[in-house]
């Protein structure tokens, strides 16, 4: 053959060769994107899942509501500015959600700026006397030395319902002049938050089920404040498919129903004192057997009956079967009006004493209407005091009205370390057998018992006082 037409052929040759291998690889490329990007794919529709609130230039969908504070749209925010003389102003949703989970940056620039999320909450156009009324859950932002940023709050309503002194790691968690992510799961009784990951507030609530979405901008008490801005953007929520995301830490729960332990609490060692139904795991103080008159139990609530006001001479105290030394302990109270009882622990039995048995008394009394509250020294017979002997360092405004529900808590630490909360909020701390300890109790009525209080273990007392006094909601976790 010719070399120039050998030459060719051969070229040609080389390009079909060539060509057969583009092609497969080609193909497996091809094979290899249906394989390998699949999950990508997938991924891209889980987080469509999520439906934007805030359309990054209007406010379309939202309406200020209850104050006259500013909110306006710059850079894909939403900026709510403070006016002195306002009050507490929202910008609430159209739409009402129940379950949900959601997400949201917010940023503050001034310590000032207390703010929020409202959720599942109400608006009432003639509450304050037709100025409007917002009210209901708000995750909390709280960039003061207070630090409860993430904490839940009941705007208008109850208060309080997760402080973050029971979860004080988390008050490192909101970065001030930043924007912090907030995220917020609504999914049947269970509410939880975050702030940038870190796990903040666990609260079990049936108050609300549903409501709306709103953005505060809270009232100010010194008009330099006046103009100091609030930012909120990236709105987003999902409302399908949701699944929980569990608390990996061991966080303290606010549970609100009744009786009731969750799966993340039995997990975590909690257990029931009172399973709302009989008196299992109780017995009376120095008798063989529960009080057959005066203690009751009705719809899940374990009440003392009101009797002459006498120390331990009616029904009688009643203490848990079982003993214990390290625990943290959580009960809900009733007081009714002028009414006195408390909740003992180290309880031994052992002093053989006529009255209430001896032990370390978490005082529950009407202050204003019962006459022990001017008693002793310096308030420490006061409502959560450590009777006797340290008084409950309480703000009137964690303190809930005679005839409603309030929550106290002692924490006994394996140290010996012990703490008294009150609807949340520590009142009190001090460490069992110190030296500090035992001067407390040289100058109070327990002067005369030998080692009192420092018993390795012993039971949990509920005292009959003679007045009426309610009991639920009682659970405790040992310390180890």
């Amino acid at each position: 053959m010719h070399n120039g037409l050998l030459q060719i052929s051969l070229t040609y040759q080389l390009y079909q060769k060539m060509r057969k291998l583009s092609i497969l690889i080609l193909a497996v490329a091809t094979t290899s994107c249906f394989t390998g990007c699949a999950p990508e794919k997938k991924k891209k529709k889980v987080d469509d899942g999520w439906t934007y609130l805030f359309d990054g230039k209007t406010l379309n969908g939202w309406k200020q509501v209850a104050g006259q504070a500013e909110y306006q749209v710059t850079d894909s925010a939403i900026i709510g500015i403070a006016k002195a003389g306002s009050p507490n102003t929202f910008l609430i949703s159209d739409k009402e959600y129940g379950d949900f989970i959601l997400e949201a940056d917010i940023k503050v620039e001034n310590k000032s700026s207390n703010s929020g999320i409202q959720f599942r909450s109400n608006y009432d156009p003639a509450g304050k006397d037709g100025k409007g009324l917002v009210y209901g859950y708000q995750a909390e932002l709280d960039p003061s030395d207070r630090a409860w940023s993430g904490g839940i709050y009941d705007e208008a309503r109850r208060g309080w319902l997760y402080p973050l002194s029971l979860n004080p790691e988390a008050q490192k968690a909101f970065r001030f002049g930043e924007y912090n992510t907030y995220r917020i799961e609504a999914i049947g009784n269970e509410i939880k938050t975050w702030i940038n990951g870190e796990e903040v507030a666990y609260l079990i609530d049936s108050t609300d089920t549903s409501g709306m979405i709103g953005l505060q901008v809270h009232s100010i008490n010194n008009p330099e404040d006046a103009g100091n801005k609030t930012y909120f953007k990236n709105i987003r929520i999902q409302t399908e498919n949701l699944k929980p995301t569990p608390f990996k830490k061991d966080i303290y729960v606010v549970n609100d129903l009744k009786n009731h332990l969750s799966d993340y609490e039995k997990e975590h060692g909690w257990q029931l004192l009172f399973n709302g139904k009989d008196s299992s795991g109780w017995i009376g103080a120095y008798k063989d057997s529960f009080p057959d008159f005066g203690w009751t139990i009705h719809d899940g609530i374990l009440t003392i009956q009101a009797a002459d006001g006498g120390e331990s001479t009616n029904a009688g105290d009643i203490v848990t079967k079982k003993e214990y030394s390290a625990f943290d302990l959580s009960f809900d109270f009733k007081l009714t009006e002028g009414a006195n009882s408390g909740v003992k622990y180290f309880v031994t039995l052992s002093e053989g004493n006529k009255g209430s048995a001896i032990g370390l008394e978490y005082q529950i009394l009407d202050d204003e209407k019962h006459p022990d509250a001017k008693k002793g020294r310096d308030g420490n017979r006061t409502l959560a005091s450590l009777y006797d002997l340290i008084k409950a360092d309480k703000q009137p405004r964690f303190v809930k009205p005679v005839g409603t529900w309030n929550k106290g808590r002692v924490v006994v630490y394996p140290d010996n370390k012990v703490e008294h909360y009150l609807n949340g909020v520590k009142v009190l701390e001090y460490q069992r057998g110190s030296e500090a300890f035992r001067e407390l109790v040289a100058q109070s009525k327990y002067k005369g018992w030998k080692d009192f209080g420092e018993a390795e273990k012993g039971h949990i007392l509920l005292q009959d006082h003679g007045n009426k006094v309610s009991f639920k909601n009682i659970r405790l976790k040992e310390l180890k």
